[in-house]
């Protein structure tokens, strides 16, 4: 047993050091709404820096501090990047026994659906300017989304076979080596795969963090769909089916909380965008969910509100994100307390 706790992927809900974005630019996806977008990440970095310290990537530190007019537990660091979504293309942090190591995957822009290599060189630059203080770095041969994992902080781990199992990813890997991959790296024992649900308008492949999150270690809030004429319908209620059969390490079940599906939005061309109430960010004492301006917004912000009884809950309007088909969690990453900012670096 103290072989297996050795290794450990902390909870999000774990104490923090920092939380990480990368700042919108020109040169990305984002050129055509970038005021808009610019302005809600602030909103997101101001809100999340009152709770603790914020870390921003920047293509330049000048222009994007030129937003703040006092940065209060708001650091600046220049680095290239591709785009914004800082849950998939930051380091993983494991906690070992004797030290913190930041984990740096392969980020290929979701199965090579989009141009990664800026992203995918970010960790190991942050790394190089020593952010993460006294940590190491391992760099890892395989292809992985912080938004593509959860962890309850005790050993198990939730994922979806869509995303881990998908082309152009680990396909050389079976499901079995992919489980035992996931068990070694993060000292997990057991891995819990979702084989249903999915998002209209997402690129991730059903990224777990779109669909299903740990509140705690027997508590599992997840996206829910109960209106049999809209195309999510039969995917979800498969999603909760699939939930409903797992348990907990004690074999008892989990505690479900099912999320409302918020009202459909859709960009310009009439295609519908992926809005979940699910990729909402904890951080510490609050919670940042994403809202979009519809009806079940009010909904979603009292579930929460029993979901993390001793955290606020701090709803944030996120519908320009869900137009580059991301939303608050897809660009956020947390550092758990044992990573040191370096903030002699600023």
């Amino acid at each position: 047993m103290e072989k297996e706790n050795r290794k450990r992927l902390p909870a999000e809900w774990e104490k923090q050091s920092f939380l990480q974005l990368t700042f919108p630019h020109r040169n990305s996806d984002w050129e055509y709404l970038l005021d808009e977008v610019s302005t809600c990440f602030v909103d997101i970095i101001k809100t999340a820096a009152k709770f603790q310290d914020v870390l921003v990537v920047c293509d330049d530190v000048s222009r994007v501090k030129s937003y703040f007019d006092k940065p209060e537990n708001i650091y600046f660091i220049q680095a290239e990047s591709n785009d914004t979504w800082a849950r998939d293309h930051s380091g993983i942090t494991v906690l070992e026994s004797n030290e913190t190591v930041i984990h740096d995957y392969i980020f290929n822009g979701w199965a090579q659906k989009f141009e990664a290599e800026l992203d995918n060189q970010i960790t190991k630059k942050l790394f190089e300017k020593r952010i993460f203080g006294n940590c190491s770095l391992q760099s890892f041969d395989f292809v992985l989304e912080g938004g593509s994992i959860e962890s309850d902080g005790k050993g198990t781990i939730l994922t979806t076979s869509e995303c881990l199992l998908s082309k152009n990813r680990n396909e050389q890997f079976t499901q079995k080596e992919i489980e035992n991959i996931l068990k070694k790296d993060f000292g997990a024992n057991r891995i819990l795969w979702l084989n249903h649900g999915y998002l209209a308008g997402d690129d991730t492949d059903s990224h777990i963090d779109t669909l299903a999150r740990f509140c705690n270690e027997n508590t599992i809030a997840y996206v829910g769909c109960n209106n049999p004429d809209d195309e999510h319908f039969e995917a979800l209620q498969k999603m909760k089916n699939d939930m409903q059969q797992f348990t907990r390490p004690n074999g008892k079940p989990y505690d479900l909380i099912e999320l409302p599906m918020p009202g459909a939005c859709y960009d310009s061309e009439g295609d519908r965008l992926p809005a979940t109430y699910a990729n909402f960010t904890i951080i510490n004492n609050a919670v940042l969910l994403p809202v979009y301006g519809v009806g079940e917004d009010e909904i979603a912000v009292e579930i929460l509100k029993k979901c993390f009884p001793q955290k606020e809950i701090i709803p944030l309007n996120c519908s320009v994100l869900i137009e580059q088909h991301g939303s608050l969690h897809c660009i956020t990453m947390q550092y758990p307390e044992p990573v040191k900012l370096n903030k002699e670096n600023f």
